[in-house]
């Protein structure tokens, strides 16, 4: 019996739905910014040469924008779980809330205590020192999705736990830190944020050559995170197919709603595995009503077999089913947007051997660059969607099997959950617009090609008192 009006359920839903997609865009680019952010000023500091200096210095800025969108974003999020989802709030806290507290720890003040150097620390610190803050940064924000992901894994595949006294009490902590989700899934979300970063330097830096501003200062990244991508773009499409192969073993309900498949297979052939490209479920919600499909190709992908068993959704109790439509969806708008970012770095990759993105011939690859510009946007759709597959997926469990969503929700009333819904709403567009109006300030803004480049402590003094002649102490370094 649900503990309340089921119209407060599904705007809690909703509400929280709004919160995590419009949240989940900012910290990936944290994580995968951060670690090129290292590479590129360890290259400074290993060559000496001013074009990385100035790189680093302009893609920190655009890294500072997106982190305090995500500090703001995350902290709404935190607050949402207890207004939103109280009672799994409390019931989950034993697991659930230790792993935010290590995340805290062990993440985000770890962050905190190097990102102050990394932002203000240039001149004052030696080069080593500051890179080694740099790489800090780099680490605790990858320490903190993988804490975040633990957490979310978890709820996916909940292991190590027993419900008691609507408590989850720890049976065994190493299997509930290391439940068989998370073991591909934070390879395959750090991968994504790395790929998200990749896609980001790409498009900012195919503007920059395509308005032919700063030309061979922004040539460089270019070339370089399509050089990354080509590695990166089929590992992540690798991973992601070992993490299908998890969720048909241990979550096949939203196996089955990701491929809108129904009909278990029988080995007299009367169901077949095909592949739905694309389809709709019928008025019953017991099959499809239509569906373009391959032969066998579902067989393939999730038991790498060619008649393989995939269990189907009307062998799963209709109450214990994830909706279909979002999942179904989701899922092939993810792949194509990962198919498509690996075409794409397969074509940089043929320029650059052919020698068409070298500074002189770079500009004249007009498509190429409107494409690449394009291509920032697809690890985002990517991102969004994959998110999307695991919540929705998830249902109608927010701990798979365990506490049905309608059993974690807060008990509030239809009005209460309204305000709520608005208020997020409303805070989280302010965040998302200023956002993107400071990316665009900072990008009308150019790097900065005229200050000097530090080199450490107080050894830029002198060009600072050459260039400056005499003056006032404020303007000078501490």
């Amino acid at each position: 019996m649900m503990p309340q009006d089921a119209l407060s359920v599904l705007i809690s839903r909703l509400d929280f739905a709004w919160i995590t997609t419009m949240h989940i865009i900012n910290p990936p680019l944290t994580i995968g910014l951060a670690i090129l952010l290292f590479l590129g000023e360890w290259q400074w500091v290993r060559t000496n040469d001013e074009k990385w200096y100035r790189i680093v210095r302009f893609f920190e800025k655009l890294f500072i924008v997106n982190f305090g969108a995500g500090v703001a974003t995350g902290i709404t999020m935190e607050m949402a779980f207890g207004i939103l989802y109280g009672p799994f709030s409390q019931a989950a806290g034993p697991f659930f809330g230790q792993v935010l507290g290590y995340e805290t720890i062990t993440a985000f003040m770890y962050e905190a205590g190097f990102i102050g150097l990394m932002i203000f620390g240039w001149g004052k610190i030696s080069r080593g020192m500051h890179l080694f803050a740099t790489f800090n940064v780099a680490l605790s924000s990858t320490l903190s999705a993988m804490w975040i992901l633990d957490a979310n894994s978890w709820m996916q595949t909940p292991t190590g736990v027993e419900l008691k006294g609507g408590y989850f009490q720890i049976t065994n902590w190493l299997a509930a830190l290391f439940n068989p989700d998370v073991i591909l899934g934070f390879p395959h979300m750090l991968v994504a944020a790395i790929e998200l970063a990749l896609c980001f330097v790409i498009a900012v830096s195919a503007w920059f050559v395509l308005t032919k501003k700063h030309l061979a200062l922004f040539q460089r990244p270019l070339k370089y995170a399509v050089l990354a991508l080509v590695v990166i773009a089929p590992l992540q499409i690798y991973l992601g197919d070992g993490l299908g192969l998890i969720v048909a073993d241990d979550q096949p309900a939203a196996l089955a709603a990701m491929e809108g498949h129904y009909n278990t297979y029988n080995p007299d052939g009367s169901v077949d595995t095909s592949w739905q490209v694309v389809g709709w479920p019928n008025a019953k919600g017991d099959d499809m009503a239509w569906s373009i499909s391959i032969p066998h190709v579902l067989s393939l992908l999730e038991t790498h077999t060619w008649n393989g068993k995939v269990e189907g959704l009307n062998s799963i109790p209709a109450k214990d089913r994830p909706p279909v439509v979002v999942p179904f969806y989701a899922f092939r708008v993810m792949a194509a947007a990962g198919g498509a970012l690996l075409l794409f770095a397969l074509w940089g990759l043929w320029l650059l051997l052919r020698g068409r993105l070298s500074p002189d011939r770079i500009a004249h690859n007009q498509l190429f660059l409107w494409a690449a510009i394009l291509c920032g946007f697809l690890p985002y759709v990517g991102i969004w969607c994959g998110w999307w597959v695991r919540e929705v997926g998830r249902q109608p469990w927010v701990v798979y099997g365990l506490m049905r969503t309608e059993q974690g929700v807060s008990h509030m009333s239809v009005t209460s959950a309204v305000l709520w819904l608005v208020g997020y709403i409303y805070f989280e567009l302010i965040v998302w617009g200023s956002t993107w109006y400071f990316f665009a300030k900072v990008m009308r803004r150019g790097p900065d090609m005229d200050s000097p480049v530090v080199h450490g402590g107080n050894q830029h003094l002198g060009e600072l008192e050459e260039r400056h002649g005499d003056a006032p102490s404020y303007v000078r370094p501490l």
